[in-house]
């Protein structure tokens, strides 16, 4: 088989978004199982009564794990002139290995550093942890995905400005609970930065109860900012909800004959 038509023919197996046919190819579902299993693995490898006496076992699964995403994201840096979103820019690999999901791919291969290092130093610790990030590999197996990343970009400048409204009256709140309750619970009010925990986790309607306000006034105060925080989760629920919708019905029309 021709050079070009093997990477064609692999990009068809890797690349859902050049599939005509609906749902995944069989490698990206053998892709999707191994990044389960290797998710699980990790999970399971942290509770050591589970995993005591299990260290070589779990080490050599690591390794073959890494290896198979190692083939993998070099197989997607060949493949990338196939992609319409690449092949008519210059440089088209490179702009592909500094996108969000190569850099995801790559952030994948990383812990095989230890299973090959051992040791229980907090670097490796660490590199073990970052295995649960491969199940961000797991949005580009889905053309949704696609959908939802799409209608967070529509609607980023609305986001933002919802982000900036929470900022702010999380400040406000903040402020208020500092001068209503700062002289009695200066532990847990005495500064505005302290009365910010309270105002997060109020806003988010969270409610943890390990700070709360004593005072008439601090718990008035706390009821406005309650009611507040109901309002607050429910802008960008609602923006998300539109813009997803939009792109749905976007899809359904381009699809339509």
């Amino acid at each position: 088989m021709p050079r070009q038509s093997l990477r064609k023919a692999l990009a068809l197996q890797l690349d859902p978004e050049l599939r005509s046919e609906p749902g995944l190819s069989l490698t990206n579902k053998l892709l999707m199982a191994l990044i389960i299993i290797a998710a699980t693995a990790a999970i399971i490898e942290t509770e050591t009564a589970i995993s005591r006496g299990y260290d070589l076992q779990f080490r050599l699964f690591e390794i073959c794990v890494g290896v198979a995403f190692v083939i993998e994201y070099l197989a997607r840096l060949w493949i990338v002139p196939e992609s319409p979103q690449y092949a008519e820019k210059s440089w088209p690999r490179v702009r592909y290995a500094v996108s969000f999901a190569a850099v995801v791919d790559l952030l994948a291969i990383i812990p095989i550093v230890a299973a090959f290092g051992g040791g229980g130093s907090v670097v490796l610790r660490f590199l073990r942890l970052l295995r649960i990030i491969r199940l961000a590999k797991l949005g580009r197996m889905s053309r949704a995905w696609n959908d939802i990343v799409t209608a967070i970009h529509s609607r980023r400048h609305e986001l933002l400005l919802t982000f900036g409204l929470a900022t702010i009256l999380m400040l406000i709140s903040s402020t208020l609970l500092y001068w209503a309750e700062g002289d009695l619970q200066p532990d847990k009010f005495g500064s505005i930065p302290r009365s910010f925990w309270w105002a997060v986790v109020t806003l988010t309607t969270v409610g943890y109860g390990d700070v709360y306000p004593i005072t008439a006034l601090g718990k008035f105060l706390s009821g406005l900012v309650a009611v507040a925080g109901i309002g607050l989760i429910a802008m960008p629920t609602g923006i998300l909800a539109s813009a997803f919708s939009d792109v749905v019905q976007a899809r359904k029309r381009a699809k339509a004959p």
